[in-house]
């Protein structure tokens, strides 16, 4: 098993300003520490129900990665890091192992001809 990876305080710094805020719904867990488990996924290549549960639930950590990916977040939040020139070994590993099904969830879709 790979070892637990947390955000260092450099690298939150440059994230935090580009979270989505007032949300409405329950109280959000702490941010760190799905984005530290959403990145352990995918450079593990783990599927989702197999994060160590030090990052939070599971099902948490997958619906934050998609819900997120949907609007744009991870998008503004790898231009920040890469504008400030921090890339951490853990984001800019060369590549990334993420598991054929990792994104979509329910399985794959039907592409019509």
């Amino acid at each position: 098993m790979q070892e637990i990876f947390w955000l260092n305080d450099e690298a939150w710094a440059q994230i935090e300003p580009h979270l989505p805020k007032n949300q409405p719904g329950a109280r959000r867990v702490n941010d760190r520490r799905v984005i530290s488990g959403i990145i352990y996924v995918l450079k593990s290549g783990c599927c989702w129900k197999d994060c160590p549960s030090e990052y939070g639930p599971p099902t948490t950590i997958y619906n934050r990665f998609n819900r997120w990916s949907g609007r744009e977040v991870w998008k503004n939040i790898l231009n920040s890091l890469s504008e400030g020139q921090w890339l951490p070994d853990a984001v800019n590993g060369g590549y990334t192992k993420v598991h054929h099904c990792a994104h979509s969830g329910k399985g794959r879709r039907k592409i019509r001809r």
